[in-house]
C-alpha cells in the first residue's frame, strides 16, 4: 500500500489535475490512498469568509459564490459536461453554505473557523475524485470526516487513533485509488475540525500509519528537501537522506516542505516518507526514514517571514518566573499559537510567534491585562541547523538582530524585514 500526498499547488487548475492522473497511473499497486489539499489559494479565500462572517455576511456569502465559481470553471475546463453528480455535490454544498452563513455564526471563533475553512477540501477531492473515475480510473471518493475522528480542540484538533483505526481499515481496503481530504476530520458528534494550517501531510501520516503502508510519497513543486528555499538561498543542495530525528527537527523549525507532526507517526513503524516533484516525477527525490542524520551533511537554512517579536514585562519591574510564563503560555494554548522562538531575561521574555490576524488581536488584548506589552511587527526569523560562521554571517550580514540564540546544531535570529 502507498499513501500519496498531493499538496494545492499540485491541484491548482485543470492542467495541474490531469497531470495528477498521470501519475497516479504511473503506479499499479492498490490500494492507494491519495490524500488532496484545497486547491492553489482557497484556503486563504475561505479564512476570509471567515473573516468578514460575523461582520458582512452578504460580503461573506459573496466571497463564497466566488470560491464556487472558481472550482465550477475548474470542472468546466476538466469535462465537456460537468458530470451530473458532480454539479449536484457543487449544488447541495453551496446551498448548505451558504445557509449556515445566513445564520448566527458559532459561539467560539475556532468552532466557525473549522464549520468553513474545510469546504476547500471537499471541492478539490470531488473534482479530482470524478476526473479519475471519468478517466477510466476504479477510484473511490471518501469523506475524511467520517474516519478521522479527533478531540473538539478547533484548529487544532488532535486524532482519536484507536477510532480512527477502525473507521479507516472498515472503509480503505479494496485494491483501488481512495481519494481522501487532507487537513480535515470530526468529532464523535460529527462536528467538522481542522488539524492545523498545512496539516494534509499529517493526515497522510495518520492514515499510513494506521493502515502499515509501505510508503508514504509527499508530491511538491521542488525536486525534493531542500537544504534551504531556491527562492531564498542562493546554491541550495538536494538532501539525499534524511534521518526521522533531524527531519522532526526540520519540520519544528519551519522547514515548508514537511509539517511538523507528520514525521513522529511514520516514524513509530519505520515508515519511508519520501518528498519528490510532480513537474519531474522520475526523479527520486529525498527519502527520509532511519538511518543517516543528513546526506549531504551540510547547513539547512529556514526562514519564517510575516512573524511578530512580542516582549513582554512585568509592570512593577518583578522577575518573570513560573507562574508568568504559565499565565502567557496559558494565553497562547487559549488561542492556538505557536511559539517559534523565546527568550528570558530577569525582567522581560519575548517570543517570536507567526502574525496570524485572525488572533494576535485578542491575544495581544489578553496579554496587556498582565503585563507591559512591545511588538515589533513584520519581522522574520531564521534557523540554521548544523550551522558554522560562514552560514551565520550569511543570514545575518550587518543587519542589528532583534533576538538572537545559538545552541550546539542550531542558530536563530530574528532581523527586521
Amino acid at each position: 500500500m502507498r499513501v500519496f500526498k498531493f499538496g494545492g499547488a499540485s491541484v491548482k487548475d485543470a492542467a495541474a489535475v490531469k497531470n495528477v492522473a498521470g501519475i497516479i497511473t504511473q503506479f499499479s499497486e492498490r490500494p492507494l490512498v491519495v490524500v488532496v489539499s484545497a486547491m492553489a489559494k482557497t484556503t486563504n479565500a475561505l479564512e476570509e469568509v471567515v473573516r468578514a462572517w460575523p461582520i458582512n455576511k452578504a460580503l461573506a456569502k459573496k466571497g463564497f459564490q466566488e470560491i464556487m465559481r472558481f472550482h465550477a470553471d475548474v470542472a468546466s475546463s476538466l469535462f465537456d459536461i460537468i458530470p451530473a453528480k458532480l454539479a449536484a455535490f457543487f449544488e447541495q454544498l453551496e446551498t448548505e453554505t451558504i445557509a449556515l452563513l445566513d445564520a448566527m455564526p458559532p459561539a467560539t471563533f475556532g468552532e466557525a473557523y473549522d464549520s468553513i475553512v474545510h469546504r476547500g477540501e471537499l471541492l478539490s477531492t470531488q473534482i479530482v475524485a470524478t476526473y479519475l473515475q471519468e478517466s477510466a480510473i476504479d477510484a473511490s471518493w471518501i469523506d475524511t470526516r467520517e474516519i478521522i475522528i479527533t478531540n473538539n480542540a478547533h484548529r487544532r484538533a488532535t486524532v482519536n487513533w484507536e477510532t480512527t483505526s477502525v473507521k479507516c481499515k472498515e472503509a480503505i481496503h479494496r485494491p483501488m485509488v481512495y481519494v481522501v481530504q487532507g487537513f480535515i476530520g470530526s468529532t464523535p458528534e460529527g462536528v467538522p475540525t481542522t488539524l492545523g494550517r498545512e496539516g494534509s501531510d499529517y493526515t497522510a501520516a495518520v492514515i499510513a500509519n494506521v493502515l502499515n503502508a509501505d510508503e508514504v510519497t509527499i508530491w511538491k513543486d521542488v525536486p525534493g528537501v531542500l537544504n534551504g528555499d531556491p527562492k531564498v538561498f542562493e546554491q541550495s543542495v538536494l538532501l539525499e537522506e534524511i534521518s526521522y530525528r533531524e527531519a522532526i527537527e526540520l519540520a519544528y523549525y519551519g522547514a515548508s516542505v514537511i509539517h511538523p507532526k507528520t514525521i513522529q507517526p511514520l516514524q513509530q513503524k519505520e515508515i519511508p516518507l519520501h518528498v519528490r516533484s510532480f513537474i519531474h516525477p522520475e526523479q527520486r527525490g529525498t527519502v527520509i526514514q532511519k538511518g543517516l542524520l543528513l546526506k549531504p551533511l551540510v547547513p539547512c537554512f529556514i526562514k519564517k517571514a510575516n512573524q511578530l517579536l512580542i516582549s513582554l514585562s512585568t509592570r512593577d519591574l518583578a522577575f518573570i518566573v513560573e507562574e508568568h510564563m504559565q499565565a502567557i503560555y496559558s494565553i497562547f494554548s487559549t488561542y492556538g499559537v505557536t511559539v517559534n522562538t523565546m527568550q528570558n531575561s530577569a525582567v522581560s521574555t519575548s517570543f517570536c510567534v507567526q502574525a496570524d490576524p485572525l488572533v494576535l488581536p485578542e491575544v495581544l488584548r489578553d496579554l496587556d491585562t498582565h503585563f507591559a506589552v512591545k511588538t515589533n511587527a513584520q519581522v522574520v526569523l531564521y534557523t540554521i541547523r548544523h550551522h558554522n560562521a560562514e552560514a551565520r554571517k550569511a543570514v545575518v550580514g550587518s543587519q542589528q538582530p532583534l533576538l538572537e540564540q545559538i545552541t550546539r546544531q542550531t542558530y536563530q535570529v530574528v532581523l527586521p524585514a
